[in-house]
């Protein structure tokens, strides 16, 4: 799926419990490993240019091919990048011990009991005992996790040269998403609590359904009122590469009559597209690192690598795919919550999962199951990326494009992993394996020697 609707489905697999703190999958990273990492500011992957000749003269084997293309990258770049993406992995387990944490001081210390009373005491309509609690959920999940999101989310960015933003300007869109989960979150935890009260044998089935239902509203409402809060987005100016990218969407079912550029580069150095969209609000998109850093073959690659999630309908495919998951997390979620209250639930001053103060040990096991489901959650996103490879390979026929994009993206994610290593953390293909299938396609596509 394209980087927004795997951002959207993660959010709202987030929203389920937590509202983005208790399991974050999605492009996370730090560790001890950056500890020792440069911390300089580097404004780009160093690349050794290339010519058309060169790219004429690459070896049809795959392999080799790929060799030649990764060969450009100097050894101290892949170790940053390796550094970088191999912290992922430690800080998704920080994410997850602090989100136990949390849970743990939101059930058993006495400020948040209380709190947890203040709230039921304001009326008595559930909706409103429900609501307040999920908002005092959301804000002190937040504050308590805030340090660690500065490091993640503005230190480590800096010192890897891939953030662009001020701090202030960084912290006033933590403060807006802050604004928006007050919102939502309520309205989650409402629902998810209802379908509890309603159904207390089964109430993970329909809590699957909820969630479901809250990523659906999530990707119709975030390219036309979330996404507009944070960058600005107009009409990519008339050329033949506009009318090339207008072109290949048209020809393969994306109903757009524009293509837009937004200022991705107020925030990160990174380069993305997008095409994203359900029910009349699809569009296509592309950040103006990608304008600016790119050349229009790469540009189109890109773009028909997107088109082709939308073409392929892999928006509902992982709807699907991820809402069974769901089920199961949640059918592990109601049992071990079940026997958990049965233990500590005097001490909680929590009685039964109908109660909204379960919220946080809710939450707790549920970040703990998409934990231990991540190679599952990511061979689903990896499993379509390369679907959209593919497809991208025949659409736009760049692959010395796509490969040369790819070299950029290994800025941020480790170039040639393991297999296992690729398998359980990578959500999307690794480098080597891109350029590997797009030289493959290269040298079965050309005329025989």
């Amino acid at each position: 799926m394209t980087r927004l609707h795997r951002t959207w489905v993660c959010l709202c697999c987030q929203l389920t419990m937590a509202l983005g703190l208790m399991y974050a999958p999605a492009i996370a990273q730090d560790s001890q490993v950056a500890a020792s990492a440069p911390a300089t500011s580097a404004t780009a992957l160093p690349i050794a240019p290339v010519t058309d000749t060169w790219r004429a003269a690459l070896p049809r084997d795959p392999e080799a091919a790929t060799q030649a293309y990764l060969g450009r990258l100097p050894p101290q770049a892949r170790a940053r990048s390796d550094a970088y993406f191999e912290g992922g992995y430690w800080l998704q387990l920080w994410n997850l011990l602090l989100a136990l944490l949390t849970s743990w001081l939101l059930l058993q210390t006495r400020p948040a009991q209380a709190a947890r009373r203040w709230c039921a005491g304001l009326s008595r309509r559930r909706f409103v005992q429900v609501t307040s609690y999920a908002a005092f959920y959301v804000l002190a999940t937040w504050l308590l996790s805030l340090p660690l999101t500065i490091y993640q989310g503005f230190v480590r960015e800096h010192e890897y040269g891939m953030a662009t933003q001020q701090f202030a300007a960084w912290f006033g869109e933590q403060l807006m998403s802050l604004g928006i989960a007050l919102v939502l979150a309520p309205m989650f935890v409402f629902a998810l609590y209802a379908v509890i009260r309603r159904a207390p044998r089964y109430w993970w089935l329909g809590a699957a359904a909820v969630a479901v239902v809250f990523m659906v509203i999530g990707l119709v409402l975030a390219p036309v009122y979330v996404d507009p809060l944070f960058n600005t987005y107009k009409p990519l100016a008339d050329s033949p590469l506009k009318r090339s990218i207008l072109a290949m969407a048209l020809a393969n079912g994306v109903p757009v009559s524009n293509v837009y550029e937004f200022d991705a580069s107020r925030q990160t150095t990174r380069v993305s597209a997008d095409v994203t969209g359900l029910w009349g609000t699809a569009a296509v998109r592309v950040n103006d690192n990608l304008l600016r850093k790119t050349s229009d073959a790469e540009i189109r690659a890109v773009v028909a690598h997107e088109i082709g999630h939308f073409a392929m309908n892999h928006i509902t495919q992982s709807l699907v795919q991820f809402g069974l998951v769901l089920v199961a997390a949640f059918a592990l979620v109601a049992w071990a919550s079940a026997v958990l209250l049965r233990r500590f639930g005097a001490r909680w001053q929590v009685s039964t999962v109908q109660d909204v103060g379960s919220l946080p040990l809710l939450a707790a096991v549920f970040s703990l199951v998409m934990f231990v489901a991540t190679p599952v959650t990511n061979t689903i996103t990896r499993t379509m990326e390369i679907e959209a490879d593919l497809y991208g390979l025949n659409l736009a026929r760049e692959p010395d494009g796509i490969a040369e994009v790819l070299l950029k993206l290994v800025e941020y994610r480790k170039a040639d992993p393991g297999p296992v290593e690729e398998a359980i953390f990578f959500d999307h293909p690794s480098a080597h394996t891109r350029i590997y299938n797009a030289m493959r396609w290269k040298a079965q596509m050309q005329p025989p020697p």
